[in-house]
């Protein structure tokens, strides 16, 4: 058991029959009344976001969990399919598991977090940042915006649509945040 003042980014708990990551939290101390601590809460089994308000010192029942090195090897009609890195031992994931699972290509590494007490696969997480490569773009035209966040519609190699700056080409190997599942630099 846990209470409201070991909170932290990253932490697993169990609340509400679900298991939750603390993605932000605020300790709020109020003039008048008791303290509160203000929460993010993402599911993994959904990943949704939820926010909630804790009273202080209210106790909560942590979770363990470990986070293992894989390589995503391939997609088939089953799942995806991932190798331990150093095991070689290999684990099927449903697109349900993985948050962003449009932007992972063959041979992308990722972590997969496993619940300590059972062995059960929770979630799997992409690395802040991914490289793709754009296979289809119109090109983008001088002087044709009034502003200098322009952007277009960018197919990437894994099939993903995101917008990109005008002067993205094609060929172009391109950085994306996976958290944000945006645009962030051109890779030379």
């Amino acid at each position: 058991m846990i209470s409201t003042s070991d909170f932290r980014n990253g932490l697993t708990i169990e609340f509400k029959n679900d298991l939750f990551t603390i993605v932000y939290f605020q300790h709020v101390k109020p003039g008048k009344g008791p303290a509160f601590v203000r929460t993010k809460l993402k599911s993994l089994s959904s990943g949704k976001i939820l926010e909630n308000t804790f009273s202080s010192g209210v106790k909560l029942q942590d979770v363990r969990i470990e986070r293992h090195p894989y390589q995503y090897l391939y997609k088939d009609d089953m799942g995806y399919v991932f190798m331990h890195t150093r095991t070689y031992e290999q684990v099927m994931l449903q697109e349900e598991s993985i948050d962003n699972y449009d932007l992972m290509k063959e041979g992308q590494n990722v972590e997969i977090l496993f619940r300590t007490s059972n062995d059960r696969v929770l979630a799997c997480d992409l690395p802040p940042f991914v490289n793709l490569k754009v296979t289809y773009t119109e090109p983008g035209i001088r002087g044709d915006t009034a502003s200098t966040s322009a952007s277009k519609p960018a197919t990437l190699e894994t099939g993903v649509e995101l917008k990109v700056p005008l002067f993205v080409n094609i060929d172009d190997t391109i950085k994306i945040d996976t958290r944000k599942r945006e645009y962030s630099e051109r890779v030379k």
